[in-house]
């Protein structure tokens, strides 16, 4: 059975045994019925290669007491919770992540130090004794934090990243080696690997690439020849989505005074592109990405100027603890098919809840995706309405009130 899909009835779809303790696991938000784990063999692979378990350690243990720990990219914190009593320092970009390692933290008995759990725009760790990497899906992202991490190396520096062997191609490895230093890799395990860097600190990689910015297309309605800036990692960040651009080229005019919700909001050219359009409306940009909230915030203010009325949220969907019901008039919404490497639409469905629960009576909902997806069956079902308002071979653009 594959390990990401170990079904929640099982013993092992939460206990993870690591060479530190066996830890009960969860994913945030955390559901009983969740049939993805929060961990996977590459975590494992690390862990013991760490404790000298591994064929890659040759039976020798990495000396973890008093040094000065970072890990980056852990993605529910399991690496987090396994060395907690290491005290490391977890960099992450996602929101989900970060509540998930506090979750996993106090199940098992471990001090939340939430200095300790810092995000990928916060400023890195000034020393870095040992940087463990779990290989993220964004190439680009490992390649921005490898540039702002590199200064915190030393030659004594240990570094070891992990990922499943579908996961670290060439190129990955060659950031490595063009950012830090030398680089190789171990065998496989269970489908997983090790990647080995010796930090040269007289390596020159030249300055950081991101963020990136570009112009957008002159047919795409109100954000039409616009500037876009997209920080690492954000989704499609090195040119406009083909679904995102079709959405834009729909998007409807808020009234004045309206709340908009910039849902999901990636770089932020879809809020920016409402605020263009109706600029007496109120923008919120919400995404679960730190780096794409600080790409939306970077867009809107190079399109609308500094004092442009708007909020910058890294948040779970329209989480009820920040969005009232009936305080947002309208949402919209290109909600992601993906979590981590897993194929879903539990993110969808939540945003599509959060956003019946946030809208006020008569206020819309108005998402773009794949038209496989069958988005308009989940709409009906909970709004008990939904309109086509455009669409073409590949996609639709959806509107959904709220009675």
């Amino acid at each position: 059975m594959n390990p990401q899909t170990t079904p929640a009835s099982s013993p092992s779809a939460t206990t993870f045994a690591t060479p530190w303790g066996t830890l009960d696991l969860t994913r945030f938000p955390v559901d009983p019925r969740e049939r993805l784990r929060a961990w996977d063999a590459a975590d494992e692979y690390l862990l013991r290669h760490l404790a000298g378990e591994a064929d890659s350690a040759a039976g020798v243990a990495t000396d973890l007491a008093g040094r000065r720990i970072a890990v980056l990219g852990d993605r529910w914190g399991a690496l987090a919770t396994a060395l907690a009593r290491f005290e490391p320092v977890q960099i992450s970009d996602s929101h989900l992540g970060r509540q998930a390692t506090r979750e996993n933290l106090a199940r098992a008995g471990a001090a939340v130090d939430e200095a300790r759990l810092r995000t990928t725009r916060d400023t890195p760790p000034e020393r870095i004794d040992v940087l463990l990497v779990r290989v993220p899906k964004s190439l680009a992202l490992l390649e921005d934090q490898l540039h702002r991490l590199a200064p915190a190396l030393h030659p004594g520096t240990v570094v070891v990243g992990t990922g499943m062997v579908t996961e670290i191609h060439t190129s990955t490895l060659e950031l490595f080696e063009r950012i830090l230093g030398p680089t190789r890799t171990s065998l496989a395990a269970r489908k997983a690997r090790l990647i080995f860097c010796t930090p040269d600190p007289a390596l020159d990689p030249g300055p950081n690439p991101w963020p990136h910015r570009y112009a957008l297309p002159a047919d795409i309605g109100p954000a039409a020849g616009r500037t876009v800036v997209n920080h690492a990692g954000t989704f499609c960040a090195e040119r406009l989505d083909i679904g995102t651009r079709f959405l834009l080229a729909h998007v409807p005019t808020p009234a004045a005074g309206d709340r908009v919700v910039d849902l999901g909001c990636g770089n932020g050219v879809v809020g920016t592109a409402a605020a263009l359009a109706g600029p007496g409306a109120e923008l919120v940009f919400v995404d679960e990405s730190h780096q794409a909230v600080a790409s939306a915030e970077e867009t809107f203010r190079t399109n609308l100027g500094p004092d442009a009325r708007a909020e910058f949220r890294t948040a779970d969907a329209l989480d009820p603890a920040v969005f009232a019901p009936g305080s947002v008039d309208l949402v919209l919404n290109n909600p992601p098919f993906h979590s981590q490497q897993a194929t879903t639409d539990a993110t969808a469905w939540r945003m599509f809840t959060g956003a019946r629960r946030a809208l006020r009576p008569g206020g819309e909902l108005w998402v773009v995706g794949n038209r496989h997806l069958g988005y308009h069956v989940k709409l009906r079902k909970l709004f008990g309405n939904c309109q086509l308002v455009a669409g073409n071979p590949k996609f639709v653009v959806l509107r959904a009130v709220r009675r």
